[in-house]
């Protein structure tokens, strides 16, 4: 802990001086960032340093398991987060972010090690789809190897469940909202993102297009006709 404290220090003495007009624009005109960015609270996966963001640059919610909740009335942080960021702050990019190693995977693969621990359990509920893919359409992985399906799962099933807030359907209905699903690899240093066109994760390349899980466009079902002014 001391030495995180050290850090506290330097950071009051070196960095946010050599960076004072920034955060003084921040104070004074408030923040706009870029992104919200949902992912996992495990401390080796650092959104803000996977994307060199600046302050302000990123809006950011982590939990376990980089889960979004399917929306109910039933308030929660995740949802609350997600709702501020789309019609508060206008952001119009949600990028959903897990990863390898990941713990909460890892204990979706076995159920007993959630034993005593009741909360983790009930929250991890939300990666049930996710588990039962694994489990069907994989029926031969294990090990390592499952965890890895089961965390790339895991991301197509929150992007799944964060299309059911309505301030995120609403935006996307309108155009004017795009979803990302990335999955850093720990061990590589890579980051791979879901291409919504061809279903499959792909590594992000200075070279190439950025694949995105959803393209912001106009999703309106029906054909109707504007109102006359």
């Amino acid at each position: 802990m001391n030495e995180l404290i050290g850090r506290v220090f330097s950071f009051q003495e070196h960095v946010f001086t050599s960076n004072s007009d920034l955060y003084g624009k921040l104070a004074r005109d408030g923040q706009s960032p870029k992104a919200l960015m949902i992912s996992c609270a495990d401390s080796r996966v650092v959104p803000e340093y996977i994307v060199q963001a600046a302050p302000g640059d990123l809006f950011v919610c982590r939990n376990a398991g980089n889960i979004v909740p399917p929306f109910s009335q039933a308030n929660g942080g995740v949802s609350s987060t997600v709702e501020y960021a789309v019609m508060v702050l206008g952001v119009r990019d949600i990028i959903v972010c897990g990863h390898s190693d990941c713990g909460a995977m890892k204990a979706l693969c076995s159920p007993g090690s959630l034993d005593g621990m009741p909360n983790v359990a009930a929250w991890l509920r939300h990666s049930h789809a996710a588990q039962k893919v694994a489990e069907d359409a994989y029926p031969h992985v294990s090990g390592a190897d499952r965890v890895r399906v089961l965390a790339l799962e895991n991301v197509v099933g929150q992007l799944a469940h964060l299309r059911t807030h309505p301030s995120v359907a609403s935006a996307i209905a309108r155009g004017e909202m795009a979803l990302h699903g990335w999955y850093v690899d720990i061990h590589a240093g890579e980051v791979l993102a879901l291409d919504g066109e061809t279903g499959r994760f792909l590594p992000l390349a200075a070279d190439r297009p950025l694949p995105v899980a959803l393209q912001a466009a106009s999703r309106r079902v029906a054909d109707v006709l504007e109102a006359a002014e």
